[in-house]
């Protein structure tokens, strides 16, 4: 068998002055930040798994701001297009969970207690996300009150339109009746379902056709939602195969404290109008 060069082909293989594939990507730089603190053999899925999760979880920030600014700016086309790449951003997160739960509660116990007090309930980046799309529990700040820059990441956010304020803003300025008072809503506070903004959905939902942006960013957001529902789903099947009912690493109640997560609807009107429809 001949063996194949590609640089016969005119691929260039010298990288000695030009950046290489490594270099752009920091290759280098990404692998060497596994430092597992014990022997056990699978301490480095564990960290790899929530080191690329919070790669995806960057991303879905980075399209969550560009989603926000092109609603504001009245550009549904390119903002329905990144809630569709955030949905299958979330695609991906699940994903990952299939991984993690191949490894057995022994396994797990042999480096837990390495973990100290570290928690994924301590992931700034989720709480970005959450509150990005409206679930603003001023509560979840304190574990970030030790990091000033990261405070200032979160307060920044809380004074910014999430989502679900940047839709509803653009369905008044489609014509839609959205109350004044939610338009000027506390934007620090978690949303409340809002009896005249179901009424504004069911409106949509009964003409689509007539009402068609509207319509569509609805399903995009169900459609996130239902991937985000996935995902804190799966990490509380996760959690119960590995530890049971153990307490979490940072203090929660461990899976009962993630049960509690799966009743919250971020964007709960948009469910309860496929009822009333």
């Amino acid at each position: 068998m001949t063996t194949y060069d590609p640089s016969k082909d005119g691929a260039q293989t010298d990288f000695s002055a030009d950046m290489s594939y490594g270099d752009y990507l920091q290759i280098d730089r990404l692998l060497s930040a596994q430092k597992p603190l014990s022997p056990a053999h699978d301490e480095m899925l564990f960290i790899i798994q929530h080191q690329t999760s919070e790669l995806w979880m960057k991303l879905a920030l980075y399209e969550l701001d560009g989603a926000r600014r092109m609603l504001a700016a009245d550009r549904t086309g390119e903002a329905l297009k990144m809630l569709t790449r955030i949905a299958r951003i979330f695609e991906q997160l699940n994903s990952a969970w299939d991984v993690l739960r191949t490894m057995t509660p022994w396994e797990y116990t042999r480096f837990r207690d390495d973990l100290g007090a570290s928690s994924g309930f301590q992931s700034w980046q989720y709480r970005l996300i959450e509150y990005a799309v409206g679930n603003r529990n001023l509560a979840m700040l304190k574990p970030h009150a030790h990091r000033p820059d990261l405070m200032a990441l979160l307060e920044a956010e809380l004074a910014r339109p999430s989502l679900y304020d940047e839709v509803l803003r653009r369905l008044a300025r489609l014509g839609l009746p959205v109350p004044q008072a939610v338009l000027e809503r506390d934007l620090r506070q978690t949303w409340q379902e809002d009896e005249a903004v179901m009424e504004v959905w069911a409106q949509v939902y009964r003409d689509p056709a007539h009402y068609w942006e509207a319509y569509d960013i609805a399903e995009k957001l169900v459609d996130f939602e239902d991937y985000f529902r996935r995902w804190r789903f799966n990490h509380v099947t996760t959690v119960e195969r590995v530890i049971g009912f153990k307490r979490g690493t940072g203090g929660t109640a461990g899976i009962s404290y993630l049960r509690r997560m799966l009743e919250v609807e971020l964007f709960p009107e948009l469910w309860r109008v496929r009822t009333v429809l």
